[in-house]
């Protein structure tokens, strides 16, 4: 079977130019690598208004027993300034050892991993006792709508159940085998408008500077710190991202400042309570006169983006034992169990079971010159193709 070779399978993805939400012949590459193992693949598109269309696979090995799931995505992200690459980053060279292109580490290099290592194994042992499903979408570097999450409703309503997944994504910061995601902080984020009265710089007395308001309800949300962490997850942590008031000149009071902000949270809250926190911060900064002695308290209203992401922490022994060992087997080193990071696809996949992370080395990915070592792309299916063996074993104990 060709499809064993990582590399191979590599190479064909990254020649296929997927920049989200263009599907760009990846997943029709992938259908062709997993057919021929005895995959059924099925595509959809999902769609929502003031949104592109993105398309997405599905495919599934087996009908009855514990059933694993794969999950990931072929869409990468725009290549930048073309100019700047040492090798065309759609043409999949090889140089010194090392395979260069969009979505080598970030995820395609996952992706041919786990296809190689579910083809090896079944043609050393024949197929899982089981089922094993892929999940990829086209749309986790975009706005992550038309993708996993639709996905999953749309394989779920259709009697798909998992007993456990694995995400590719790369989540080793030095070397494989460093690290095991299973579980993300929450993500929330919101936008800050203070109003104020335009006027002259000259007479401030006739006009209400809302700079002066949003520094200090921006103060209030960096300060004090939200918790110092939990035993499983970093401290929370706010960032104001812009402040801006869309004045271009110097002798204009303006009329109203704005504030965007994002907040990583670990387990201390859920997004309701930390809402609530915000609010009550924001409400005690605004009757604060520091800024603004003798003027009301300060005008603002605060607009929460759709959908955060909640935190969540894997716990399953046979998924994360199963990962781990194998892992241990491999490269001689136990992974250290982490929920560092950003937020990732499997922030959708941990509503229907257990999930964690593990995937190749991060540390090129979105860069010129994104890149693996084909070193790397053996050790990882080496990795997946014991795992795979291994946990078939517990679940089906």
């Amino acid at each position: 079977m060709p499809v064993t070779d990582p590399v191979e399978n590599l190479q064909t993805l990254i020649r296929c130019p997927s920049v989200t939400p263009a599907e760009g012949g990846a997943l029709t590459a992938l259908a062709t690598m997993l057919e021929p193992l005895g995959f059924a693949v099925s595509r959809m598109t999902a769609s929502e208004d003031g949104t592109p269309d993105v398309e997405n696979l599905y495919a599934r090995l087996g009908e009855n027993g514990p059933h694993l799931m794969f999950a990931g995505h072929t869409d990468v992200v725009p290549v930048g300034d073309e100019a700047a690459w040492s090798h065309p980053p759609f043409a999949a060279e090889i140089a010194d050892g090392t395979l260069f292109g969009r979505g080598a580490v970030d995820m395609k290099g996952g992706i041919a991993c786990f296809v190689a290592a579910i083809a090896r194994c079944i043609e050393k042992h024949g197929p899982p006792k089981g089922s094993v499903s892929f999940l990829i979408t086209g749309d986790e570097e975009g706005p992550s709508i038309n993708g996993t999450i639709k996905l999953l409703e749309w394989a779920a309503a259709r009697g798909e159940r998992w007993d456990a997944c694995v995400v590719g994504e790369p989540t080793n910061p030095d070397r494989l085998g460093d690290m095991v995601k299973i579980g993300r902080r929450g993500s929330l984020s919101g936008v800050l408008t203070v109003q104020g009265v335009q006027g002259h710089a000259a007479y401030p007395h006739l006009a209400d500077n809302p700079v002066r308001g949003i520094i200090k309800l921006a103060e209030a949300l960096m300060e004090p710190p939200f918790d110092h962490g939990t035993e499983n997850f970093q401290p929370s942590n706010l960032e104001v991202t812009t402040i801006d008031v869309g004045n271009a000149a110097t002798n204009v009071i303006p009329a109203k400042a704005t504030a965007k902000f994002n907040i990583r949270f670990n387990d201390t809250w859920t997004a309701e309570t930390l809402k609530a926190e915000i609010i009550r911060r924001l409400d005690a900064a605004a009757e604060d006169e520091a800024l603004r002695p003798g003027r009301a308290p300060v005008r603002y209203e605060l607009h929460w983006a759709d959908r955060p992401s909640h935190v969540f922490l894997t716990k399953s022994p046979a998924l994360i034992e199963s990962l781990s060992a194998a892992i241990e087997r491999t490269t001689g080193k136990r992974p250290e169990l982490s929920t560092t990071g950003g937020t990732s696809d499997a922030r959708f996949i941990k509503d229907y079971c257990p999930v964690v992370e593990f995937g190749l080395v991060g540390q090129t990915m979105h860069m010129v010159d994104e890149r693996v070592a084909v070193k790397d792309l053996e050790v990882l299916t080496t990795i997946y193709e014991d795992f795979i063996q291994g946990w078939f074993g517990h679940a089906g104990a």
